[in-house]
């Protein structure tokens, strides 16, 4: 694989994907995060269009010596590209599975693309990917704003060396896919016809995970499904509907369940608007370059006399503690036979 053309580091994170599928033209669909791979959880979320997991990359997949479902190397009913470039794998992730749908609205400009690389061998098809200049500039529209490095963090510590991959699951043709940039084709689950897909990548997951070390929790599942306001209107359009033709028949006071869930469903729209400005805000600053507006403060406060001298010394002394109480940790950790603290609030990506 080349080196990273160009393609920024982004987040994994919901808010981000559904920004940068809307960002190339893709309407009615968005990215919800996941815990859980249970019946209930996904019945919620449904329809669901494909699941994107991303976990922790050794060099060798530990789940690919054993996982025997075949690699497809020719199958003109499947879109699926290698990976020819660093940092790109969640896009391309995402993009496995909105060009493999048949009921997502791809817009012109992923429309277009799909056409111009349908003949095109698994490998030119992901340096068509790496190439194009629209997709690149959405993805790197997302890349966080990171212009300082912490001088408290190991050079030689392991976790720098951590690398995460994104890969798919995604219906085709009623059989369950897994499209990982990184191997040579799709791989065949078998057939799963309807939503009998999302019942059977549940076990798939779980054996990967599985088989990587008891101490390795840093694992990211997210779906592509419907926007769910959407989803939620449709369904109060139908029970309204249902509840007008109840009390044409008998009474005003009729179909009082119906009229509760009508009303959380209202509530669920407004949880979803108020998550979408949320989501909106922080998109808004990760593109922010906060530098001019640091340099202005720091600049007012090295007028007042010894201020800021005095706040350095104190980040100093504040963050050596905070590394300190970091390697006690890791330490304590690995004693109890733990592995690896995993930071919860550590963002993973590739």
């Amino acid at each position: 694989m080349a080196d990273s053309g160009n393609w920024c580091l982004i987040e994994s994170d919901p808010g981000v994907f559904t920004g940068l599928i809307k960002g190339i033209g893709v309407s009615g669909v968005q990215v919800e995060e996941i815990y859980s791979i249970d019946k209930e959880t996904l019945e919620d979320l449904k329809p669901v269009h494909g699941l994107i997991f991303l976990f922790k990359w050794q060099g060798r997949d530990p789940a690919s010596a054993t996982n025997q479902a075949p690699i497809e190397h020719e199958n003109p009913d499947v879109f699926f590209a290698q990976q020819v470039i660093t940092n790109a794998c969640a896009t391309q992730a995402i993009l496995s599975i909105l060009l493999n749908s048949r009921s997502i609205e791809l817009g012109e400009e992923l429309s277009n693309f799909k056409s111009f690389v349908s003949d095109f061998p698994a490998e030119l098809k992901g340096h068509a990917i790496s190439n194009s200049d629209t997709i690149r500039a959405v993805h790197n529209s997302f890349a966080r704003s990171d212009p300082f490095i912490n001088e408290m963090n190991d050079p030689t510590s392991k976790e720098k060396e951590d690398l995460f991959h994104f890969i798919a699951y995604t219906p085709i043709n009623g059989c369950l896919y897994e499209l990982d940039g990184l191997q040579e084709g799709p791989r065949n689950h078998g057939p799963a016809e309807g939503d009998a897909w999302l019942e059977k990548v549940g076990p798939i997951i779980q054996e990967r995970m599985a088989r990587y070390e008891g101490g390795e929790i840093r694992f990211n599942l997210m779906a592509v499904v419907d926007d769910r306001i959407k989803v939620y209107q449709e369904k109060v359009a139908a029970y309204e509907a249902q509840l007008k033709e109840l009390q044409d028949k008998e009474g005003p006071d009729a179909g009082g369940w119906l009229k509760g869930e009508i009303e959380n469903l209202r509530g669920d729209i407004v949880k979803e608007e108020a998550k979408r400005e949320k989501q909106a805000r922080e998109n808004k600053l990760r593109r922010h370059n906060f530098i001019p507006m640091i340099y202005e403060i720091l600049k007012g406060l090295a007028q007042e006399d010894g201020r800021l001298e005095g706040l350095i010394e104190e980040g100093r002394t504040r963050a050596k503690a905070e590394a300190e109480n970091a390697k006690q940790r890791k330490a304590a950790a690995a004693a109890a036979g733990g592995g690896a603290e995993a930071d919860e609030d550590a963002e993973m990506y590739e």
